[in-house]
């Protein structure tokens, strides 16, 4: 939602804030700010705008001193202006804070704060917990910092500064990510390892209600009530360099064309000798497995669309029911789990607020948990009995592709190792289902390869207001996620639909200047009701853009425009089909001037409900 960096050490913090900021502003970018202690005193400086311009407009590597915080911010509460752009300070300036999260009390907190005579000068949430520290300072920050939680309502990741103890950087967490960096002679906090990976691969993640005092030379974290814990130091396996553009013009390109290799990265270890080596992964025995009587998916955005397709698979080739529940309601109904339901969550960050609030209800009524997430530690992997990660590496465009076909493997492994035990596939179809994936990382090179004609139809379409996506069986959501693609990066007006619910209302939209994306790949299930789907839309006048299998002969007399993917298992096909659709979205967004690694009003990872 927001990003948080802080440094403490013998270095000047500036440039060391600002560079790790900039590695967080897919986390938010309407505003940014940081806040250093120099010579016993807090000096601050922020503005509306993307780093780059703050920084150019009011030079924030001016700041001096060796303690500091800083913050980039997706608006939550309080419009984007400078006074709410963090950091925050109290009345005196001898206090600094940044903040990730929502105080769901602070408007009682506020009005308790102003009888007391506190002044605010934002419209932020934030500034309460700076007052609210002030308020119970005795001389000790990090008791202040207890006793102002301890009243807190809601989620936060904070780190604050005093120069009333000028040698200590506090963080603080709960619901919202926060990782502490471990140096030498310097000590870091962040929202999330690309920030400071440039400076160490030694990370201590907080828990919820943990705090931490840290000074250059240690870190020692605390629990709600200040009693000390002892936390695990975990190494990082990425290297800086995948964080980083690579000769790419955005990180969203960078990312699309990551997929062989992430593809290939995620199945390495989990197949042997023609097997899906996942059983010390999951842990669980072959009478447990069969036991499952019933899957529930929980999952926000692309990751719900990922849902969606390892439903398709999970019925067919492992006969388990499973239903995908978007995990923003799950927890407000009253879910029916017994000891043989399963409950899969899904999330790219592993912070996504909603879906770890789904999986703490379906921990409440005993359901087993298998979290599917690409970033280790995260708070969604710890609270999960199993976890299978995505392998995916850091994900900086806010728009998922790779996380979104890496996803689609795990589920993919998953379903193939659940229906071999319960005895659905057999060791030949086990060996095919394998043969067909690895021949993925190939085939989606080869899509990659033709991105000048993707572009080319790209430069035909982007001047669209309006376009409809369409799909039947496992490729529906494909056309859910292309059309959520365009949508997030273009600003162009689209919808996904099952193919034939177009006739239950979007047909009425159909006229010359409507595209319509229909994936049309050729199989023996959809493919003559997809084309009888297609005709309906050129009775009617509209420009039909179809997926389609390399060699279909057949389709090119019904459509306007062919995107070639190759031929797989149907059960495969999502994987092919939203590589064009991805690239489509992208051009389009570049051609439109928009930045596709920053669309308005987004965040990479939304850690707050």
């Amino acid at each position: 939602m927001c990003g948080i960096v802080g440094y403490i050490g013998e270095k000047k913090a500036a440039p060391i804030l600002i560079k790790g900021l900039k590695k967080l502003e897919y986390r938010g970018y309407d505003s940014a700010g940081i806040a250093t202690i120099d010579n016993g005193k807090i000096a601050i400086k922020k503005d509306i705008g993307k780093i780059d311009d703050i920084e150019k407009n009011i030079g924030l590597k001016s700041l001096d001193g060796c303690v500091g915080i800083s913050h980039c911010r997706w608006a939550t509460h309080g419009k984007v202006s400078r006074e709410n752009a963090h950091p925050h300070c109290n009345f005196e300036k001898n206090i600094s804070i940044v903040h990730n999260g929502i105080i769901e009390n602070y408007t009682e907190l506020k009005n308790k704060l102003e009888s007391k005579g506190f002044k605010f000068c934002s419209e932020t949430d934030t500034e309460v917990i700076v007052h609210l520290v002030d308020s119970y300072y005795e001389g000790d920050i990090k008791e202040a910092v207890i006793k102002a939680l301890k009243e807190i309502d809601g989620s936060y990741a904070l780190g604050l500064i005093s120069s009333k103890d000028p040698d200590k950087l506090i963080a603080a967490r709960k619901e919202s990510p926060l990782i502490i960096g471990i140096g030498e002679k310097e000590n870091f906090i962040a929202s999330d390892v690309p920030a400071i990976l440039n400076k160490t691969n030694k990370v201590i993640y907080l828990d919820n209600e943990e705090i931490a005092l840290i000074t250059k030379d240690k870190v020692d974290v605390f629990d709600i009530n200040g009693s000390k814990i002892k936390k695990k130091v975990h190494k990082i396996e990425w290297d800086a360099e995948q964080a980083e553009k690579g000769g790419y013009e955005h990180f969203m390109l960078k990312e699309i064309f990551e997929q062989p290799k992430v593809i290939s990265e995620t199945v390495e270890g989990r197949i042997s000798n023609d097997e899906i080596t996942l059983k010390k992964e999951i842990g669980l025995t072959k009478e447990e497995i069969k036991k499952i009587r019933r899957i529930i998916v929980v999952a926000c955005g692309t990751s719900w669309h990922a849902g969606i397709v390892g439903e398709f698979m999970l019925e067919e080739l492992a006969k388990i029911p499973v239903e995908v529940e978007y995990a923003s309601e799950f927890r407000y109904r009253d879910p029916i789990i017994d000891d043989g339901t399963m409950v899969i969550a899904i999330s790219q960050s592993g912070e996504t607020a909603d879906t770890l609030a789904a999986i703490r209800e379906a921990r409440k009524k005993k359901a087993k948990i298998i979290s599917i997430v690409n970033v280790i530690g995260s708070a969604i992997a710890r609270e999960s009995d199993i976890v299978l990660y995505t392998k995916a590496g850091p994900e900086i465009g806010v728009a998922s592709t790779k996380a979104f076909t890496s996803q689609l493997i795990v589920l993919y492994l998953l379903t193939v190792y659940f229906g071999s035990i319960r005895g659905f596939i057999d060791k030949q179809q086990v060996k095919n289902r394998i043969r067909d994936l690895r021949m993925l990382p190939l085939q989606i090179q080869s899509i990659l390869d033709e991105k000048n004609y993707i572009k080319l139809h790209a430069k035909q379409f982007y001047h669209k207001k309006n376009a409809l996506y369409l799909g039947r069986g496992i490729n529906y959501p494909i056309a859910l996620e292309g059309a959520l693609k365009l949508k997030e990066v273009s600003y162009i007006h689209a919808e996904g639909y099952p193919a034939a619910e177009m006739k239950h209302g979007p047909i009425a939209l159909i006229d010359k200047e409507m595209p319509i994306v229909v994936v049309a790949t050729k199989d023996n299930r959809t493919y003559k009701k997809v084309l009888s789907n297609i005709q309906e839309v050129k009775a009617r006048g509209g420009i039909v853009i179809a997926i389609v299998t390399k060699g279909d002969k057949e389709i090119g007399k019904f459509v306007d425009h062919n995107l070639y993917v190759p031929k797989n298992s149907y059960i495969l096909t999502p994987l092919l089909a939203v590589i064009p659709l991805q690239m489509f979205a992208y051009y389009i967004a570049v051609m439109r001037g928009n930045d596709p690694d920053y669309p308005k009003n987004l965040a990479k990872s939304v850690c707050v409900e």
